[in-house]
């Protein structure tokens, strides 16, 4: 008589270490879907190693980690309860057995058993990978996730306007080249180090983006970027991620770029960030209009919100060099490209009131080009 085989998959591990990889991929889980089996976890065993994935059919993502599982297989499991189950649970040796006949999960902490049901893991999309043939870079965790600090902020959330809802980036024999913008700021981030005989160039969304700088390890390491016509691959650590690139044409963003901006300001990016918390404070909520009137050795800053009677102004030490001038910004942008520098110093280098003001570190880093721009508010004198 043949012995019967058991369904029964187990495999344990720590709270802690399961939570931290769940983290790393749980947002990629999509909101609103149509497919219940897209708000699971795909838990995939094989060969000592669990390989844990989400989707949103438009980004994918994977993490992976050695477990001691009795067997290989897969299943899917609600996100959403596993992670709230887990993150009530002190750190503690868990116990995971999976019926592979009916899908039934049982997890077995110290003092209790929790059961939830699961899916077919044969149901679960199947996440795009990379071809051989695909074009790829490397950079490492520390230039990308600067990269992408000071890009994303940028990024529109104009759905009219697809291409301007990602990052674009630009490879050619120039240099490699992250450009952001929403029509009122626009950042352009340039590696010179990164070179390509032939331009490549695509579109990365603005989800993808913030899952990736979520994900990457503080410490040193690399990313490995490959590409082809519809989708790109980030690969890091024990991490993938994997995302369809947006179809549309990048706006000609040099063209907003002044190019003869002779008048240049010099000042402390904590100071003149502190200051315009403060002047936010009094400024008409709608407009967020902060008016900087120049000269040689002051910048005075003023505001104020007619329809509430308030007011505020405040002079800056700072270097100038140009004619006296008065120009306006909205507050709160001017805020959102200081809050993505981490230079002590900035360069404001204008031309005329109706120009836009781009904003640049007093002293470049080494092999990089960054630029920061900002549209001015059009006063009525």
């Amino acid at each position: 008589m043949t012995p019967s085989v058991s369904s029964i998959m187990t495999f344990s591990i720590n709270t802690a270490d399961l939570v931290k990889q769940l983290q790393i991929v749980n947002g990629a889980i999509g909101t609103n879907t149509t497919l219940p089996i897209l708000e699971d976890f795909l838990f995939t065993f094989e060969d000592g190693k669990l390989t844990i994935a989400a989707t949103d059919l438009e980004t994918s993502m994977t993490t992976q980690l050695d477990v001691n599982a009795s067997e290989d297989g897969s299943i899917a499991i609600p996100a959403k309860m596993l992670m709230d189950i887990l993150k009530s649970l002190p750190d503690q040796p868990l116990t995971f057995e999976i019926d592979q006949d009916n899908q039934a999960i049982e997890i077995k902490a110290t003092n209790g058993i929790y059961k939830l049901q699961g899916e077919l893991g044969e149901d679960f999309p199947i996440i795009p990978e990379t071809e051989e043939d695909v074009q790829s870079i490397t950079l490492t965790t520390a230039v990308l996730g600067k990269a992408i600090s000071q890009t994303l902020f940028a990024v529109s959330n104009d759905e009219l306007r697809p291409a301007m809802t990602g990052v674009y980036l630009k490879l050619n024999s120039e240099g490699l080249t992250f450009v952001a913008t929403d029509a009122q700021k626009l950042v352009r981030f340039m590696r010179t180090d990164q070179t390509a005989e032939e331009m490549v160039d695509f579109i990365i969304p603005r989800k993808a983006l913030a899952l990736i700088k979520a994900a990457l390890p503080s410490g040193e390491g690399d990313v490995k970027i490959s590409f082809n016509e519809t989708n790109a691959f980030f690969s890091f650590s024990n991490t993938h991620l994997v995302c369809r690139l947006i179809d549309a044409r990048y706006p000609k963003y040099e063209a907003v770029i002044p190019v003869n901006n002779p008048k240049e300001l010099t000042i402390s990016r904590k100071s003149l960030q502190s200051s315009l918390k403060r002047m936010s404070i009094f400024a008409n909520k709608t407009t967020y209009e902060v008016v900087f009137n120049l000269n040689e050795t002051n910048l005075d800053i003023s505001t104020q919100d007619l329809d509430f009677s308030n007011e505020a102004r405040e002079s800056l030490d700072c270097q100038y060099d140009g004619e006296p001038m008065e120009i306006a910004f909205n507050a709160k942008f001017l805020l959102e490209v200081l809050n993505a520098l981490t230079i002590d110093e900035i360069c404001l280098k204008l031309s005329l009131p109706s120009k836009a003001g781009i904003i640049v570190p007093a002293e470049q880093e080494n092999d990089e080009d960054l630029l920061m721009l900002v549209m001015p508010i059009m006063r009525n004198i």
